[in-house]
């Protein structure tokens, strides 16, 4: 056997293990976080407006309201639809838009409530978080900032029970309502993002301790009498 062929195959050894071991490492945590995430989640979701227990306030986990192409974001209209669904079935009594508001001319916390205009929730019920750049800020802020304990996360099912789980881990009280899914022809994209999302979340809350970018001063909600 030629000695050459002998250190090309060493060579190919040396590299290949390594990258063997961390794609095992790689798909072993993907999978340990869907698991841990999907039974963090489980009977804490509902589908139906008519299941729904009675919340205080919905916290909307924002996005923004048009793709880069121009095109309407399906995953906005269905969560904002959703909440103002909730809202005048009397579910709610206020909602709390949550989103990114960091760059001018973006504004993910009023395009929500100005979208809930539109559909006729009532100005006074509808309240903004400018600094919910993540998930994780979004849940933790709306306990820490609003002051706000028992509250109805909305979005897609997906996206709820990862906010389920952050909830849980940083001793909140939440449930969540899953809006209308996104076919897969508009949402794969984003869903294949979820993927991650989710390994982030673990690193996040068991390893890294991550915190809101912000906090700031507290933001009370303040009680008014729900809408007859």
């Amino acid at each position: 056997m030629p000695l050459q062929f002998i250190i090309k195959t060493l060579r190919r050894k040396i590299v290949l293990y390594p990258i063997a071991g961390v794609a095992a490492a790689s798909v072993t945590l993907i999978l340990f976080s869907h698991l841990l995430i999907e039974a963090s989640a489980r009977g804490r979701t509902y589908s139906t407006v008519d299941e729904v227990p009675h919340a205080r306030v919905g916290l909307v986990l924002g996005c923004s309201e048009r793709l880069a192409d121009g095109r309407q974001n399906l995953f906005f209209k269905y969560r904002t639809q959703a909440a103002a669904e909730l809202f005048k079935a009397g579910k709610l009594d206020y909602i709390l838009v949550s989103g990114d508001n960091s760059r001018e001319g973006y504004d993910e916390p009023k395009d929500m409530k100005n979208a809930l205009i539109r559909m006729e929730v009532p100005t006074d019920r509808i309240h903004c978080d400018f600094a919910g750049f993540r998930t994780l800020d979004s849940v933790v802020r709306a306990h820490k900032v609003f002051q706000e304990d028992g509250f109805l996360i909305i979005s897609q099912a997906f996206h709820n029970k990862r906010a389920l789980f952050i909830a849980e881990k940083k001793g909140i009280s939440a449930t969540a309502f899953n809006a209308k899914e996104v076919g897969k022809n508009h949402g794969t994209r984003t869903k294949i993002r979820e993927i991650f999302a989710k390994v982030k979340t673990l690193l996040d809350v068991y390893l890294l301790r991550t915190e809101p970018r912000f906090y700031g001063p507290t933001q009370v909600i303040p009680d008014r009498q729900p809408q007859p």
